[in-house]
């Protein structure tokens, strides 16, 4: 037998994939997606929910009215799952946060409304109370050893028996108007009649302005230290779809009553959390200490005061929470907050947050919270029961966690 050796051998495959080079649009999508699938999964799954519920509903979820509403029923759960990704990042977990919403709740009603104390101040004094739960509990975990689990359920049993006590089991309000806006209020009318809320619209535009420079920006960042980008194609594709979608929800919102407060609120927390942990030391060494404990303590990472500080950061989200959701309800309930735990854990890792700890983003934290919210608020629509919903999300979630089994074993760590 002869052996022609003059022929062509298989174009080498690229790095970190295998078979030939991909030809064409569809083909470098594909291999930008495998190398991202992490990244740009969840979001991906996140449009796919949304168009399969747009259809199923007839339109009715993305109805301007339903859109607002979606926002406001689920700000106080996005805001929980932006400080619990931080945790489950550090390598821990945060069972008490679901009852800590529901005493700071109960704190502020007992401040406003038996005492009279003015909103700004009791705001300010529910966020210290819920900044105090987090450092105690921080300090037991950090500094005494004691398991985050075993800590953070007796601080759920704790703060759900103290909410009873301070209600003495009966719901307390109204709260005063200026507190109610925190959770139902929206940004005033200017300019002149448009049919659209301007404000809302001026908002999307400057939105869709700074997206497209920090895309860029980061772009160029990547390319100077010689990281791997996304091919020109696919990242022009990225950008298209994140500013047609701020395009779309900035008009539907604008075509009701405006961007709810809350959204402003929630867009603080994820431009300054996202920086943080991008960019800031401290968010550095939490990836460092979930990612590998024995090596960041060899590196000079001092894990004790992280933690310490994550469990704070924490407990003063979810006083916010507990404020936004009191707000909304315009009462306080000792049965506020129940699963709310939950579905801030299950929103991260929905979001792309690893078991193990050291992955996941903010941003990731808000796709998951907004999958489950998305999914709750289509099945609403849909009349689907309350026991088949459970049975739903816990699925996703299972479906979202055995993929990042399966991702890690794919990838060999």
């Amino acid at each position: 037998m002869s052996t022609d050796v003059t022929a062509k051998s298989p174009a080498p495959a690229p790095p970190g994939g295998s078979g030939p080079a991909p030809d064409g649009l569809l083909g470098v999508m594909l291999a930008g997606l495998r190398r991202n699938m992490r990244q740009y999964g969840m979001l991906i799954a996140l449009g796919l929910i949304v168009v399969l519920f747009a259809i199923w509903t007839d339109g009715d979820l993305l109805l301007p009215r339903n859109v607002s509403n979606l926002v406001l029923q689920n700000s106080y759960i996005l805001i929980l799952a932006i400080g619990m990704m931080l945790v489950i990042i550090a390598g821990h977990i945060d069972l008490s946060v679901g009852s800590l919403t529901a005493f700071t709740g109960a704190f502020a009603a007992v401040l406003t409304v038996q005492h009279g104390v003015s909103w700004p101040v009791a705001l300010v004094l529910c966020l210290l109370v819920g900044a105090a739960a987090g450092s105690i509990q921080g300090y037991l975990i950090a500094y005494l050893g004691i398991p985050s689990f075993i800590v953070t359920l007796a601080g759920m049993l704790l703060f759900r028996g103290l909410t009873e006590i301070l209600l003495k089991g009966q719901t307390l309000g109204p709260f005063p108007d200026g507190l109610q806006k925190l959770g139902n209020g929206f940004l005033p009318e200017v300019g002149p009649n448009t049919n659209y809320h301007n404000l809302t619209l001026l908002l999307g535009l400057v939105l869709i302005a700074a997206v497209v420079w920090q895309e860029f920006r980061d772009r160029r960042r990547q390319q100077e230290f010689s990281l791997d980008v996304l091919p020109t194609r696919l990242f022009l594709l990225k950008l298209t779809a994140l500013v047609a979608a701020i395009l779309v929800i900035t008009l539907l919102l604008a075509s009701y009553k405006g961007t709810p407060i809350v959204l402003i609120v929630l867009g603080v927390l994820v431009v300054g959390y996202g920086y943080v942990m991008r960019n800031a030391v401290f968010g550095r060494h939490i990836y460092a200490i979930g990612g590998n404990l024995p090596a960041a303590k060899l590196s000079g990472v001092k894990d004790k005061k992280v933690t310490f500080y994550v469990f704070l950061n924490m407990g003063v989200l979810a006083a916010l929470a507990g404020l936004v959701v009191a707000a909304r309800l315009n009462a306080a309930s000792p049965k506020a907050g129940v699963n709310f735990e939950l579905e801030a854990i299950a929103s991260s890792f929905i979001g792309g947050a690893s078991m193990s700890g050291g992955v996941g983003t903010v941003l990731g934290a808000i796709i998951g919270g907004l999958v489950l919210g998305v999914l709750n608020n289509g099945m609403n629509l849909l009349s689907v029961g309350t026991d088949w919903q459970q049975v739903i999300k816990g699925l996703a979630l299972l479906v979202a966690v055995g993929f990042d089994v399966w991702n890690k074993r794919k990838s060999g760590s």
